[in-house]
C-alpha cells in the first residue's frame, strides 16, 4: 500500500453538512488521483464520529472545526508516498444535522408565523419611512399644484405610488413566487451567503482560539 505514489488532489468546502454521525472522507472531501484505487479506499476512511444522544429525539445539531492537516495526516497513514495537494479550504466546519423527527405541520406553522412577522414588519417599516419623510404631505401639495384643487387623500398619485412600490420590491428582490425574474442571485441570496461566510469564519476563529478544533497530533 505504501509503495504507491502520485498526487492526490483534495477539495473541501468551508462548511459541510452531514446527516450520518459516522463521517467518512467522502462526506466532506472531493478526491482526485490518477490511481482510482486510492480514491476508492480513501473515500471509505473514517474521519470523525459524533456522539450519539441517549434520546434520539433530543439529538441536537453539532459542529466541529477541522484542519485540512488532519485530513492529510489520515491520508498519509495509508499512502505515505502520495503527494497531497489541497485546493479547498484550509480549515472547515463539519455540521451534523440528524434526520428531523418533527412532523410536517410544525414546519408549516413556523413558515406561516415567519411570513406574518415579515409582512407586518415590512409594512410598519414602509409606513414609518413615509411618515418620517412626509410623503403624504408632499403628494398632497403636488396634487394641489398640478390639479388646482385640494387632495382628498386617495388620488392617482397615491395609487401609482403603491403599485410602483410593490413592483419595485419584486424587481429588486428578483422574485415572483417561486420564480426568479432573471437568473442572477437575488439580493437576499447574496446577503445570506455573506452572512453564512461571516458565521463560518467567526466559528472557525473562535474554535482555534479556544483550542477546540481538530488538528494534527
Amino acid at each position: 500500500m505504501g509503495v504507491k505514489g502520485g498526487t492526490l488532489y483534495v477539495k473541501i468546502d468551508e462548511n459541510v453538512v452531514v446527516t450520518d454521525r459516522h463521517v467518512k472522507l467522502s462526506d466532506v472531501a472531493k478526491l482526485q488521483c490518477a490511481d482510482p484505487a486510492i480514491v476508492r479506499q480513501l473515500k471509505q476512511k473514517r474521519l470523525y464520529t459524533f456522539a450519539e444522544a441517549v434520546n434520539p429525539k433530543r439529538q441536537k445539531n453539532e459542529r466541529v472545526v477541522f484542519s485540512v492537516m488532519k485530513v492529510i495526516q489520515l491520508i498519509q497513514e495509508d499512502y505515505p508516498n502520495v503527494a497531497v495537494e489541497n485546493i479547498g479550504a484550509s480549515d472547515f466546519i463539519v455540521e451534523y444535522e440528524p434526520d428531523p423527527v418533527k412532523p410536517r405541520w410544525v414546519n408549516a406553522v413556523k413558515t406561516v408565523l415567519l411570513c406574518v412577522v415579515i409582512f407586518f414588519g415590512a409594512a410598519f417599516t414602509i409606513m414609518a419611512f413615509n411618515n418620517d419623510v412626509g410623503v403624504a404631505e408632499v403628494f398632497s401639495r403636488f396634487y394641489e399644484q398640478v390639479m388646482g384643487q385640494p387632495s382628498d387623500g386617495v388620488t392617482e398619485i397615491e395609487i401609482c405610488y403603491s403599485i410602483g412600490l410593490a413592483l419595485g420590491i419584486l424587481v429588486f428582490f428578483n422574485h415572483v413566487g417561486r420564480k426568479k425574474i432573471t437568473p442572477d442571485p437575488t439580493p437576499m441570496q447574496v446577503q445570506m451567503r455573506k452572512y453564512e461566510t461571516d458565521i463560518d469564519d467567526a466559528f472557525i476563529e473562535n474554535a482555534q482560539r479556544k483550542g477546540h478544533g481538530i488538528d494534527v497530533d
